[in-house]
Protein backbone atom coordinates (compact mmCIF):
# COMPACT_ATOMS: atom_id res chain seq x y z
CA UNK A 1 0.00 0.00 0.00
CA UNK A 2 1.31 3.43 -0.78
CA UNK A 3 1.38 5.97 1.77
CA UNK A 4 1.44 9.77 1.48
CA UNK A 5 5.02 10.82 1.16
CA UNK A 6 7.23 12.23 3.56
CA UNK A 7 9.12 14.12 1.30
CA UNK A 8 7.95 16.76 -1.11
CA UNK A 9 10.61 16.38 -3.84
CA UNK A 10 13.32 13.69 -4.00
CA UNK A 11 16.36 15.21 -5.96
CA UNK A 12 18.69 12.70 -7.74
CA UNK A 13 22.05 14.15 -8.18
CA UNK A 14 24.12 16.68 -5.86
CA UNK A 15 25.45 18.96 -7.91
CA UNK A 16 24.95 22.49 -8.22
CA UNK A 17 21.61 21.97 -10.00
CA UNK A 18 20.21 19.32 -7.78
CA UNK A 19 21.22 21.46 -5.17
CA UNK A 20 19.72 24.75 -6.46
CA UNK A 21 16.64 23.19 -6.73
CA UNK A 22 16.79 21.27 -3.33
CA UNK A 23 17.65 25.09 -1.80
CA UNK A 24 14.84 27.02 -3.78
CA UNK A 25 12.29 24.74 -2.82
CA UNK A 26 13.15 24.22 0.88
CA UNK A 27 13.35 28.07 0.97
CA UNK A 28 9.67 27.67 0.59
CA UNK A 29 8.98 24.99 3.25
CA UNK A 30 9.45 21.92 1.10
CA UNK A 31 10.56 18.60 2.72
CA UNK A 32 13.39 17.61 0.24
CA UNK A 33 16.11 14.31 0.03
CA UNK A 34 18.93 14.74 -2.13
CA UNK A 35 20.47 11.33 -3.49
CA UNK A 36 23.75 11.44 -4.75
CA UNK A 37 25.58 8.31 -5.89
CA UNK A 38 29.02 9.69 -5.03
CA UNK A 39 29.73 9.09 -0.93
CA UNK A 40 32.03 12.19 -0.82
CA UNK A 41 31.80 16.13 -3.23
CA UNK A 42 33.83 15.94 -6.10
CA UNK A 43 36.52 17.61 -5.06
CA UNK A 44 37.90 18.67 -8.67
CA UNK A 45 36.77 21.85 -11.26
CA UNK A 46 34.06 21.08 -13.92
CA UNK A 47 32.10 24.51 -14.87
CA UNK A 48 34.25 27.31 -14.11
CA UNK A 49 31.62 30.36 -15.86
CA UNK A 50 28.55 31.58 -14.74
CA UNK A 51 26.04 34.68 -16.30
CA UNK A 52 24.32 37.63 -14.71
CA UNK A 53 20.90 36.17 -14.37
CA UNK A 54 22.53 33.14 -13.14
CA UNK A 55 24.35 35.22 -10.25
CA UNK A 56 20.73 36.36 -9.20
CA UNK A 57 19.75 33.06 -9.28
CA UNK A 58 22.16 32.24 -6.32
CA UNK A 59 21.71 35.43 -4.71
CA UNK A 60 18.34 34.41 -4.22
CA UNK A 61 19.32 30.80 -3.09
CA UNK A 62 20.82 32.60 -0.07
CA UNK A 63 24.47 32.41 -1.53
CA UNK A 64 25.21 35.64 -2.78
CA UNK A 65 27.73 37.36 -0.27
CA UNK A 66 29.88 34.17 -0.44
CA UNK A 67 29.62 33.84 -4.32
CA UNK A 68 31.11 37.45 -4.80
CA UNK A 69 33.78 35.66 -2.61
CA UNK A 70 34.71 32.96 -5.05
CA UNK A 71 34.48 34.74 -8.20
CA UNK A 72 35.47 36.98 -10.74
CA UNK A 73 33.90 39.34 -13.41
CA UNK A 74 35.35 38.05 -16.97
CA UNK A 75 34.11 41.68 -18.23
CA UNK A 76 36.06 40.51 -21.99
CA UNK A 77 36.05 37.42 -24.12
CA UNK A 78 38.28 37.71 -26.60
CA UNK A 79 38.42 35.51 -29.73
CA UNK A 80 42.18 35.71 -31.68
CA UNK A 81 43.70 33.64 -34.59
CA UNK A 82 47.09 31.89 -34.53
CA UNK A 83 49.01 35.20 -35.14
CA UNK A 84 47.19 36.95 -32.60
CA UNK A 85 44.75 39.22 -34.28
CA UNK A 86 41.07 39.58 -33.32
CA UNK A 87 38.21 37.86 -34.32
CA UNK A 88 35.51 38.37 -32.42
CA UNK A 89 35.40 40.47 -28.97
CA UNK A 90 32.31 39.76 -26.67
CA UNK A 91 31.59 40.81 -22.75
CA UNK A 92 31.11 44.32 -21.19
CA UNK A 93 32.23 46.51 -18.58
CA UNK A 94 30.17 46.38 -15.37
CA UNK A 95 27.19 45.05 -14.08
CA UNK A 96 24.70 43.14 -16.33
CA UNK A 97 20.78 43.86 -15.94
CA UNK A 98 20.43 41.42 -13.31
CA UNK A 99 22.87 42.79 -10.49
CA UNK A 100 25.99 41.07 -12.08
CA UNK A 101 28.44 40.93 -13.53
CA UNK A 102 27.28 40.14 -17.38
CA UNK A 103 29.92 37.27 -16.84
CA UNK A 104 31.83 35.40 -14.04
CA UNK A 105 34.06 33.33 -13.63
CA UNK A 106 34.30 30.49 -10.64
CA UNK A 107 35.90 27.66 -8.71
CA UNK A 108 32.90 24.66 -8.61
CA UNK A 109 33.98 22.53 -5.46
CA UNK A 110 34.01 25.85 -3.84
CA UNK A 111 30.32 26.84 -5.17
CA UNK A 112 29.17 23.03 -4.41
CA UNK A 113 30.34 23.53 -0.81
CA UNK A 114 28.11 27.14 -0.47
CA UNK A 115 24.93 25.51 -1.86
CA UNK A 116 25.82 22.28 0.02
CA UNK A 117 26.23 24.34 3.93
CA UNK A 118 23.33 26.49 2.93
CA UNK A 119 21.10 23.47 1.59
CA UNK A 120 22.13 21.43 5.14
CA UNK A 121 21.22 25.00 6.58
CA UNK A 122 17.52 24.61 5.63
CA UNK A 123 17.11 20.99 6.18
CA UNK A 124 17.50 19.68 3.42
CA UNK A 125 18.65 15.76 3.49
CA UNK A 126 21.33 14.99 1.53
CA UNK A 127 21.84 11.15 1.45
CA UNK A 128 25.72 10.47 -0.50
CA UNK A 129 26.40 6.79 -1.79
CA UNK A 130 23.29 6.68 -2.60
CA UNK A 131 22.56 5.33 -6.12
CA UNK A 132 19.07 4.73 -7.51
CA UNK A 133 18.18 1.56 -8.90
CA UNK A 134 14.66 2.13 -9.96
CA UNK A 135 11.36 4.13 -9.09
CA UNK A 136 7.74 3.71 -9.82
CA UNK A 137 5.07 6.21 -10.06
CA UNK A 138 1.74 6.04 -8.53
CA UNK A 139 -1.08 8.13 -8.01
CA UNK A 140 0.65 10.85 -5.79
CA UNK A 141 3.89 9.41 -4.85
CA UNK A 142 6.70 8.24 -6.76
CA UNK A 143 8.59 5.75 -4.56
CA UNK A 144 12.29 5.29 -5.05
CA UNK A 145 14.20 2.28 -4.82
CA UNK A 146 18.51 2.63 -3.85
CA UNK A 147 21.18 0.30 -3.63
CA UNK A 148 21.03 -0.06 -0.57
CA UNK A 149 17.44 -1.86 -0.09
CA UNK A 150 15.99 1.36 1.02
CA UNK A 151 13.12 3.16 -0.43
CA UNK A 152 12.89 6.93 -0.75
CA UNK A 153 9.17 8.36 -1.65
CA UNK A 154 8.33 12.00 -2.70
CA UNK A 155 5.41 13.52 -4.11
CA UNK A 156 7.59 14.61 -7.03
CA UNK A 157 11.25 13.17 -8.51
CA UNK A 158 13.41 15.41 -9.81
CA UNK A 159 16.34 14.33 -12.47
CA UNK A 160 19.53 16.13 -11.82
CA UNK A 161 21.85 13.28 -12.42
CA UNK A 162 24.06 14.55 -14.99
CA UNK A 163 24.66 13.24 -18.85
CA UNK A 164 24.43 9.83 -18.08
CA UNK A 165 21.57 10.29 -16.36
CA UNK A 166 20.01 6.93 -14.44
CA UNK A 167 16.67 8.50 -14.25
CA UNK A 168 16.73 9.40 -18.02
CA UNK A 169 17.77 5.72 -18.81
CA UNK A 170 15.33 4.83 -16.54
CA UNK A 171 12.52 6.74 -18.55
CA UNK A 172 13.66 5.71 -21.51
CA UNK A 173 14.31 9.38 -22.81
CA UNK A 174 15.76 9.92 -26.28
CA UNK A 175 18.50 12.46 -26.79
CA UNK A 176 18.53 14.56 -29.66
CA UNK A 177 21.52 14.44 -31.29
CA UNK A 178 22.84 17.58 -32.81
CA UNK A 179 25.80 16.18 -34.11
CA UNK A 180 29.17 17.93 -32.82
CA UNK A 181 31.68 16.25 -31.27
CA UNK A 182 35.03 16.89 -30.75
CA UNK A 183 37.76 15.20 -28.06
CA UNK A 184 39.59 18.25 -25.63
CA UNK A 185 42.22 17.94 -23.27
CA UNK A 186 41.52 20.44 -19.90
CA UNK A 187 44.36 21.24 -17.34
CA UNK A 188 43.26 23.10 -14.53
CA UNK A 189 46.07 24.75 -13.13
CA UNK A 190 47.03 26.99 -9.62
CA UNK A 191 49.76 29.34 -10.58
CA UNK A 192 51.95 30.21 -7.80
CA UNK A 193 52.76 33.57 -8.90
CA UNK A 194 50.11 36.12 -9.16
CA UNK A 195 50.08 36.33 -12.93
CA UNK A 196 47.37 38.87 -14.58
CA UNK A 197 45.54 37.93 -18.23
CA UNK A 198 44.69 40.59 -20.05
CA UNK A 199 41.53 39.72 -21.32
CA UNK A 200 40.85 37.38 -18.29
CA UNK A 201 39.50 35.08 -21.39
CA UNK A 202 40.66 34.18 -24.76
CA UNK A 203 40.02 31.31 -27.46
CA UNK A 204 42.89 31.12 -29.71
CA UNK A 205 41.51 29.80 -33.10
CA UNK A 206 44.86 28.53 -34.26
CA UNK A 207 44.14 25.04 -36.92
CA UNK A 208 47.16 24.06 -35.44
CA UNK A 209 45.80 23.67 -32.69
CA UNK A 210 42.39 25.41 -31.03
CA UNK A 211 43.05 26.23 -27.50
CA UNK A 212 40.78 27.86 -24.80
CA UNK A 213 42.69 30.02 -21.80
CA UNK A 214 40.51 31.17 -19.45
CA UNK A 215 40.23 31.94 -15.43
CA UNK A 216 39.53 29.15 -13.58
CA UNK A 217 38.32 31.18 -10.55
CA UNK A 218 40.11 33.70 -8.30
CA UNK A 219 44.14 32.13 -8.38
CA UNK A 220 43.32 29.35 -11.02
CA UNK A 221 43.40 29.24 -14.92
CA UNK A 222 42.13 26.39 -17.08
CA UNK A 223 43.51 25.46 -20.23
CA UNK A 224 41.98 23.15 -23.35
CA UNK A 225 43.81 21.94 -25.92
CA UNK A 226 41.34 20.11 -29.32
CA UNK A 227 42.80 16.87 -30.03
CA UNK A 228 43.73 16.61 -33.90
CA UNK A 229 42.72 14.29 -35.86
CA UNK A 230 45.98 12.18 -36.26
CA UNK A 231 46.45 12.13 -32.37
CA UNK A 232 45.00 9.39 -29.61
CA UNK A 233 43.96 10.43 -26.76
CA UNK A 234 46.55 9.17 -24.82
CA UNK A 235 49.09 11.20 -26.85
CA UNK A 236 47.11 14.42 -26.05
CA UNK A 237 47.04 13.32 -22.67
CA UNK A 238 50.93 12.50 -22.41
CA UNK A 239 51.87 16.25 -23.60
CA UNK A 240 50.50 18.04 -21.04
CA UNK A 241 53.14 20.26 -19.83
CA UNK A 242 54.57 20.29 -23.42
CA UNK A 243 51.60 22.15 -24.36
CA UNK A 244 51.58 24.53 -21.63
CA UNK A 245 55.15 25.68 -22.06
CA UNK A 246 54.69 28.59 -24.64
CA UNK A 247 52.59 30.25 -21.39
CA UNK A 248 55.59 29.33 -19.08
CA UNK A 249 53.82 27.17 -17.26
CA UNK A 250 55.69 24.48 -16.01
CA UNK A 251 55.56 21.91 -12.85
CA UNK A 252 58.14 24.45 -10.66
CA UNK A 253 55.43 27.37 -10.71
CA UNK A 254 52.23 25.62 -11.37
CA UNK A 255 50.33 23.12 -10.05
CA UNK A 256 47.97 21.07 -12.13
CA UNK A 257 44.77 20.40 -10.47
CA UNK A 258 43.20 18.48 -13.08
CA UNK A 259 43.81 16.50 -16.29
CA UNK A 260 40.84 15.06 -18.01
CA UNK A 261 40.07 14.58 -21.55
CA UNK A 262 36.16 15.32 -22.55
CA UNK A 263 34.09 14.82 -25.42
CA UNK A 264 31.94 17.63 -26.11
CA UNK A 265 28.27 16.70 -26.84
CA UNK A 266 25.27 18.82 -28.22
CA UNK A 267 22.20 16.96 -27.77
CA UNK A 268 19.15 17.19 -25.83
CA UNK A 269 15.44 15.99 -24.51
CA UNK A 270 12.93 16.42 -25.87
CA UNK A 271 10.37 15.94 -23.48
CA UNK A 272 11.32 16.97 -19.68
CA UNK A 273 8.49 15.70 -17.83
CA UNK A 274 7.05 12.09 -17.63
CA UNK A 275 4.13 12.08 -14.71
CA UNK A 276 5.33 13.07 -11.54
CA UNK A 277 9.38 12.84 -12.74
CA UNK A 278 11.11 15.81 -14.35
CA UNK A 279 14.69 16.11 -15.63
CA UNK A 280 16.79 19.19 -14.95
CA UNK A 281 20.55 20.24 -15.98
CA UNK A 282 22.59 17.75 -18.32
CA UNK A 283 19.80 15.25 -17.49
CA UNK A 284 18.20 17.00 -19.72
CA UNK A 285 20.67 18.89 -22.47
CA UNK A 286 24.57 19.02 -22.82
CA UNK A 287 26.15 21.60 -24.65
CA UNK A 288 30.00 22.28 -25.89
CA UNK A 289 31.37 24.91 -23.60
CA UNK A 290 32.40 27.88 -25.51
CA UNK A 291 29.62 30.07 -24.71
CA UNK A 292 29.72 29.06 -20.71
CA UNK A 293 26.24 28.17 -20.72
CA UNK A 294 26.08 24.01 -19.71
CA UNK A 295 25.75 24.76 -15.91
CA UNK A 296 23.94 28.83 -16.58
CA UNK A 297 21.12 26.25 -18.43
CA UNK A 298 20.42 23.72 -15.71
CA UNK A 299 20.57 26.55 -12.77
CA UNK A 300 17.99 28.37 -15.40
CA UNK A 301 15.77 25.00 -14.94
CA UNK A 302 16.40 24.47 -11.06
CA UNK A 303 14.34 28.64 -10.79
CA UNK A 304 11.77 27.65 -13.26
CA UNK A 305 11.04 24.30 -11.92
CA UNK A 306 11.13 25.16 -8.02
CA UNK A 307 8.48 27.81 -7.85
CA UNK A 308 5.87 25.77 -10.14
CA UNK A 309 6.74 22.67 -8.13
CA UNK A 310 6.25 25.42 -4.99
CA UNK A 311 2.90 26.34 -6.37
CA UNK A 312 1.21 22.76 -6.79
CA UNK A 313 2.69 21.24 -3.77
CA UNK A 314 0.66 24.19 -1.71
CA UNK A 315 -2.18 23.78 -3.84
CA UNK A 316 -2.42 27.06 -5.24
CA UNK A 317 -2.03 25.61 -8.96
CA UNK A 318 -3.06 22.32 -10.48
CA UNK A 319 -0.47 19.95 -11.83
CA UNK A 320 -0.64 20.68 -15.06
CA UNK A 321 1.33 23.62 -14.44
CA UNK A 322 4.40 21.59 -14.83
CA UNK A 323 3.70 20.82 -18.15
CA UNK A 324 4.65 24.67 -18.52
CA UNK A 325 8.04 23.54 -17.74
CA UNK A 326 9.85 21.84 -20.45
CA UNK A 327 7.52 24.41 -22.78
CA UNK A 328 9.45 27.62 -21.43
CA UNK A 329 12.58 25.78 -21.18
CA UNK A 330 13.58 23.46 -23.92
CA UNK A 331 13.47 26.67 -26.62
CA UNK A 332 16.29 28.48 -24.48
CA UNK A 333 18.30 25.89 -23.46
CA UNK A 334 18.20 24.92 -27.50
CA UNK A 335 18.87 28.12 -28.38
CA UNK A 336 21.80 28.01 -25.85
CA UNK A 337 23.38 24.61 -27.68
CA UNK A 338 23.06 25.63 -31.20
CA UNK A 339 25.27 29.30 -30.20
CA UNK A 340 27.92 27.19 -28.84
CA UNK A 341 27.94 24.85 -31.46
CA UNK A 342 28.21 28.43 -33.89
CA UNK A 343 31.07 28.92 -31.43
CA UNK A 344 32.54 26.00 -31.64
CA UNK A 345 32.69 26.25 -35.32
CA UNK A 346 34.80 28.78 -35.25
CA UNK A 347 37.27 27.81 -33.37
CA UNK A 348 37.26 24.10 -34.00
CA UNK A 349 38.92 24.34 -37.41
CA UNK A 350 41.80 22.13 -38.20
CA UNK A 351 42.32 22.92 -41.94
CA UNK A 352 44.57 26.28 -42.50
CA UNK A 353 43.24 27.30 -45.73
CA UNK A 354 39.58 27.20 -44.04
CA UNK A 355 40.84 28.99 -41.00
CA UNK A 356 42.44 31.94 -43.37
CA UNK A 357 39.08 32.38 -44.85
CA UNK A 358 37.31 32.97 -41.28
CA UNK A 359 39.69 35.09 -40.00
CA UNK A 360 39.43 37.14 -43.87
CA UNK A 361 35.69 36.87 -42.95
CA UNK A 362 35.78 38.16 -39.09
CA UNK A 363 38.21 40.08 -38.65
CA UNK A 364 37.12 43.34 -40.39
CA UNK A 365 33.57 42.98 -38.56
CA UNK A 366 36.07 43.60 -34.81
CA UNK A 367 35.37 47.02 -33.60
CA UNK A 368 36.67 49.33 -31.04
CA UNK A 369 33.91 48.35 -28.18
CA UNK A 370 33.01 44.74 -27.39
CA UNK A 371 29.58 43.34 -28.29
CA UNK A 372 27.38 41.44 -26.19
CA UNK A 373 26.85 37.60 -27.03
CA UNK A 374 23.18 37.31 -28.36
CA UNK A 375 20.46 36.76 -25.59
CA UNK A 376 18.65 33.73 -24.80
CA UNK A 377 15.53 33.74 -26.66
CA UNK A 378 12.43 35.36 -24.45
CA UNK A 379 9.52 32.76 -23.12
CA UNK A 380 6.71 33.03 -25.81
CA UNK A 381 4.33 30.16 -24.84
CA UNK A 382 3.94 29.16 -20.81
CA UNK A 383 3.29 31.33 -17.51
CA UNK A 384 2.73 35.12 -19.14
CA UNK A 385 -0.31 37.22 -20.41
CA UNK A 386 0.48 36.87 -24.09
CA UNK A 387 -1.20 40.02 -24.57
CA UNK A 388 1.20 41.95 -22.37
CA UNK A 389 4.31 44.14 -23.41
CA UNK A 390 7.58 42.50 -22.66
CA UNK A 391 5.38 39.42 -21.28
CA UNK A 392 8.54 36.44 -20.58
CA UNK A 393 11.80 39.18 -21.17
CA UNK A 394 14.05 38.64 -17.79
CA UNK A 395 13.18 41.87 -15.23
CA UNK A 396 16.30 44.06 -14.15
CA UNK A 397 17.50 44.29 -10.36
CA UNK A 398 18.89 47.36 -9.36
CA UNK A 399 20.21 48.63 -6.41
CA UNK A 400 20.13 51.52 -3.78
CA UNK A 401 22.63 52.19 -1.79
CA UNK A 402 25.10 49.33 -3.05
CA UNK A 403 22.06 47.39 -2.13
CA UNK A 404 20.64 44.93 -4.46
CA UNK A 405 16.92 44.99 -4.63
CA UNK A 406 16.37 41.53 -3.77
CA UNK A 407 18.43 41.46 -0.65
CA UNK A 408 15.74 43.84 0.56
CA UNK A 409 12.62 42.61 -0.95
CA UNK A 410 13.32 39.28 -1.32
CA UNK A 411 12.70 37.28 -4.30
CA UNK A 412 9.45 35.79 -5.57
CA UNK A 413 6.36 37.31 -6.91
CA UNK A 414 6.64 40.91 -7.38
CA UNK A 415 4.64 43.82 -8.82
CA UNK A 416 7.39 46.49 -8.90
CA UNK A 417 5.76 50.00 -9.54
CA UNK A 418 7.08 53.42 -10.07
CA UNK A 419 3.82 54.71 -9.37
CA UNK A 420 2.99 56.91 -6.81
CA UNK A 421 -1.03 55.76 -6.80
CA UNK A 422 -2.15 52.56 -4.71
CA UNK A 423 -2.97 49.53 -6.67
CA UNK A 424 -6.38 48.39 -5.65
CA UNK A 425 -7.25 44.36 -5.74
CA UNK A 426 -10.60 43.18 -3.88
CA UNK A 427 -9.68 41.75 -0.42
CA UNK A 428 -9.60 38.20 -1.82
CA UNK A 429 -7.11 39.00 -4.85
CA UNK A 430 -5.06 40.77 -1.93
CA UNK A 431 -5.18 37.46 0.09
CA UNK A 432 -4.59 35.14 -2.94
CA UNK A 433 -1.37 37.12 -3.96
CA UNK A 434 0.22 37.10 -0.42
CA UNK A 435 -0.53 33.42 -0.17
CA UNK A 436 1.42 32.48 -3.23
CA UNK A 437 4.54 35.15 -2.08
CA UNK A 438 3.35 38.11 -3.67
CA UNK A 439 4.16 41.29 -2.69
CA UNK A 440 3.61 44.97 -4.21
CA UNK A 441 6.87 47.20 -4.13
CA UNK A 442 7.00 50.55 -5.27
CA UNK A 443 10.38 51.67 -6.49
CA UNK A 444 10.50 55.46 -7.41
CA UNK A 445 13.38 56.83 -7.28
CA UNK A 446 15.93 53.95 -7.98
CA UNK A 447 17.84 55.34 -10.82
CA UNK A 448 17.92 51.52 -12.85
CA UNK A 449 13.62 51.23 -12.36
CA UNK A 450 13.05 54.99 -13.46
CA UNK A 451 15.14 54.65 -16.49
CA UNK A 452 13.89 50.80 -17.54
CA UNK A 453 10.32 51.70 -16.69
CA UNK A 454 10.76 55.03 -19.12
CA UNK A 455 12.63 52.49 -22.10
CA UNK A 456 9.20 50.24 -21.88
CA UNK A 457 6.45 52.92 -21.49
CA UNK A 458 5.44 50.97 -18.05
CA UNK A 459 4.65 52.30 -14.64
CA UNK A 460 4.35 48.42 -12.92
CA UNK A 461 5.87 45.26 -13.87
CA UNK A 462 4.69 42.02 -12.65
CA UNK A 463 7.80 39.23 -11.87
CA UNK A 464 7.76 36.02 -11.34
CA UNK A 465 9.82 33.87 -8.84
CA UNK A 466 12.55 33.31 -11.83
CA UNK A 467 13.11 36.78 -12.28
CA UNK A 468 11.21 36.65 -15.63
CA UNK A 469 8.20 39.14 -16.49
CA UNK A 470 4.62 37.57 -16.25
CA UNK A 471 3.61 41.41 -18.27
CA UNK A 472 3.81 45.16 -17.44
CA UNK A 473 0.98 47.56 -16.96
CA UNK A 474 0.73 51.70 -17.93
CA UNK A 475 -1.77 52.02 -14.83
CA UNK A 476 -2.64 51.16 -11.05
CA UNK A 477 -5.88 49.79 -12.47
CA UNK A 478 -3.76 47.76 -15.57
CA UNK A 479 -1.28 46.44 -12.86
CA UNK A 480 -4.65 45.18 -11.05
CA UNK A 481 -6.01 43.64 -14.06
CA UNK A 482 -2.61 41.64 -14.35
CA UNK A 483 -2.73 40.54 -11.41
CA UNK A 484 -6.05 39.34 -11.69
CA UNK A 485 -5.22 37.10 -14.98
CA UNK A 486 -2.11 35.79 -12.85
CA UNK A 487 -5.08 34.14 -10.63
CA UNK A 488 -7.13 32.85 -13.43
CA UNK A 489 -4.30 31.77 -15.32
CA UNK A 490 -2.47 29.59 -12.39
CA UNK A 491 -5.92 28.45 -11.11
CA UNK A 492 -7.58 27.04 -14.64
CA UNK A 493 -3.93 25.67 -15.70
CA UNK A 494 -4.85 22.48 -17.69
CA UNK A 495 -3.72 18.80 -17.68
CA UNK A 496 -1.71 17.72 -20.59
CA UNK A 497 0.69 15.31 -21.70
CA UNK A 498 3.09 15.09 -19.05
CA UNK A 499 0.84 14.92 -16.14
CA UNK A 500 -0.04 11.88 -14.28
CA UNK A 501 -4.13 11.28 -13.85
Amino acid sequence: MITAAANAVVVVGGGPVGLTTSILLAQRGHAVTILERQPEPYPLPRAVHFDHEIGRIFQSAGIGTELAEISEPADIYEWRNGGGTTLLRLGRVGPGPSGWPLSSMFHQPSLDALLEQRAIALGVDIRRGCAVTDFSQHHEVVAVAVDDGSVVDGRYLVGCDGANSTVRSLLGVPMTELGFFYDWLIIDVVLHDGRVFDPLNVQICDPARPTTVVSGGPGRRRWEFMRLEHETLEELDARAWELLQPWDVRPDNATVERLAVYSFAARFAGQWRHGRVLLAGDAAHQMPPFAGQGMCAGIRDAANLAWKLDLVLTGNAPDGLLDSYDQERVPSARQAIEFSIELGKVICVPDPAEAAARDAAMAPLVGTEPTDAPPLPDITDGIIDPGSPHAGTVFVQGSAYATRFDDVHGAGWRLVTIDAEPIALDPVTRDWFASIGGRIVTVAGYEAYDRWFTEHDATAALQRPDFHLYGTAASPAGAATLIDHLRTRLAHQPAQQGALQ
